[in-house]
């Protein structure tokens, strides 16, 4: 765990969220669950807005980490089935342990930003490494606006991860698979 005060409170308040929801995310709870003394929260993050903005930045740092790692792995995406399997490994990373923390919170920050366009402009989609192995697969795929491909296929995944999150179960394969065909169709 890092020993930066604010990156640790950040990452308590992400697991209240996830844990109790909007409604549970308090300074006092957040305290709680960095086992910090009552106030180091408002010490840091002094309204409950600047908290909610510092939780998101803080998410949204942890989740460029994970995408930028995950592409720099894949680095080359040689054909659909090496697509469809990164895709595989990154919903089950955001459907299990950490990764289920951090979507229940992203999803009930997203919900937020509707009321609190600061945050919308925090949880813009942004580049990365990960997005990037997509889309120039796509596009030596001869896919016309590989770019626009790229972001209906991550927004169709992005959906199939929140259904689970909310009814259970994982994403079998051949969902997946199913997405990485229509995105490719007509190439």
């Amino acid at each position: 765990m890092t020993t930066d005060r604010r990156s640790v409170l950040a990452d308590a308040a992400i697991g209240v969220l996830a844990e109790a929801g909007m409604r549970g995310l308090t300074h006092r709870a957040v305290d709680r669950a960095a086992d910090m003394p009552p106030g180091t929260t408002s010490a840091y993050f002094r309204t409950r807005q600047a908290l909610l903005t510092g939780l998101v930045r803080r998410l949204v740092a942890l989740d460029q980490a994970e995408l930028q790692a995950a592409g720099e792995q894949a680095a080359t995406v040689r054909d659909a089935d090496e697509l469809t399997d990164g895709l595989v490994g990154f919903v089950g990373r955001r459907l299990n342990g950490e990764g289920r923390r951090r979507s229940l919170a992203r999803y009930a920050c997203a919900v937020e930003s509707v009321r609190h366009p600061e945050l919308r402009e925090i949880l813009v989609p942004r580049e990365n490494a990960a997005r990037e192995a997509a889309r120039a697969f796509l596009d030596a795929q001869g896919v016309a606006d590989a770019e626009g491909r790229t972001l209906t296929l991550l927004a169709c995944v992005d959906g199939l991860v929140f259904d689970r999150l909310v009814g259970g179960g994982e994403v079998p394969r051949d969902e997946i698979a199913g997405l990485v065909a229509a995105a490719l169709r007509d190439a």
